[in-house]
């Protein structure tokens, strides 16, 4: 779909994209945000649920950033590794972080195939709460 710019937006989009650049300090929206405008229910719906998922929190910016982009590369979404890898590099994350980041979500792909391929039985002790 062909992202849909600014000036080609209705006014309930403008007013997310408006959102949008006023909350990260942009002058423009990306183009996730452009091709979801398509539905501009789920382009508010999305943003608000955003900025409550990546705002402040007891997890810090860096983490977060971290955590998506993790799922991202699990998920192969290649646009969002891009956005999250540059998004988690602008709060702080260094290429060692970088580095070990890649190996934790290799490693935990191996590890979760293993765990699933011989269906290892849940240990009773990872059950309590």
């Amino acid at each position: 779909m062909k992202p849909i710019e600014y000036a080609d937006a209705t006014d309930a989009v403008r007013a997310v994209y408006d959102d949008i650049k006023r909350t990260r300090g942009v002058p423009d929206v990306n183009n996730f945000w452009k091709v979801l405008a398509h539905h501009p229910e789920s382009l508010r719906r999305t943003w608000e649920s955003l900025k409550v998922v990546m705002g402040p929190g007891s997890i810090d910016p860096v983490a977060k950033e971290m955590i998506y982009l993790a799922v991202s590369i699990t998920n192969g979404c290649t646009y969002c590794i891009r956005s999250h890898e540059a998004a988690a590099r602008k709060a702080g994350m260094t290429p060692a972080q970088h580095g070990e980041l890649l190996a934790i979500v290799g490693m935990a792909n191996e590890t979760n195939s293993l765990a699933t391929g011989y269906q290892v039985p849940v240990d009773a002790a990872f059950l309590e709460r």
